[in-house]
């Protein structure tokens, strides 16, 4: 059965007039927190998407370089984002539903900023009412404030990432310390890792970003030490 088959079936054991956000409530199990994940970042990035002032072609398209949707399951995708485009409810009750349903900065919450960061850049700007959305929703999922600048100077590009903060590190770390963490950082970047976490295949792109990020800024302290 298909991630969209699932997210299908979840959708219509929603009650009549029942908001989309009540859905989190009947998938804490670990099975069926891939089809959280995937309605989550739909979900959020429609209400994203919106908090520009317009829902550009290029911010839904955007959904495309995240999931891999099957043609015949795009009916499936489109009806997630558009309860959540028309549900009155706020992006923060979106925000706590998915939060409690892991422990604070679990890495899934991390993957789903990354895809969050992946829509708000798909019109190629980033719009001052859209980083407060993301800063808010950060807060509420107990992200650091150096997790969400690395994630901010990764997506935007305004200003380099700090090869530190990409790595989690400090700068004054030895050199063996920071090699182990960009090990395990790339571990944990692996598609069987994020499957593991609940994040579905259709959305292992997400980590071609980070692994690419975490070489380089591997080979930007290397180089430093080596200088």
């Amino acid at each position: 059965m298909s991630i969209w088959t699932r997210i299908a079936d979840a959708l219509t054991a929603l009650r009549k007039g029942e908001p989309l956000s009540s859905v989190f409530d009947r998938l804490r199990t670990p099975p069926e927190r891939t089809v959280a994940f995937t309605i989550a970042v739909i979900a959020l990035g429609a209400k994203l998407a919106k908090a520009d002032g317009q829902v550009t072609r290029g911010e839904v398209a955007a959904f495309r370089r995240i999931f891999t949707i099957p043609r015949e399951e795009e009916a499936n995708a489109a009806r997630v984002f558009n309860l959540a485009r028309q549900d009155v409810a706020g992006f923060d009750l979106y925000a706590r539903k998915i939060a409690a349903m892991f422990p604070p900065r679990d890495p899934v919450l991390v993957d789903l900023m990354e895809g969050l960061f992946e829509v708000a850049m798909a019109d190629d700007g980033f719009h001052p009412q859209e980083e407060a959305f993301l800063r808010e929703v950060a807060d509420i999922f107990g992200l650091t404030e150096r997790c969400f600048r690395c994630l901010r100077a990764r997506f935007v590009g305004d200003v380099p990432p700090d090869p530190y903060d990409v790595l989690e590190v400090s700068q004054d770390a030895p050199i063996a310390v920071i090699r182990r963490a960009y090990r395990d950082a790339v571990r944990e970047t692996h598609p069987d890792r994020l499957a593991a976490r609940g994040v579905p295949q259709e959305a292992v792109k997400l980590a071609e970003h980070r692994l690419r990020d975490l070489n380089r800024a591997w080979e930007e302290i290397q180089q430093g030490h080596a200088a």
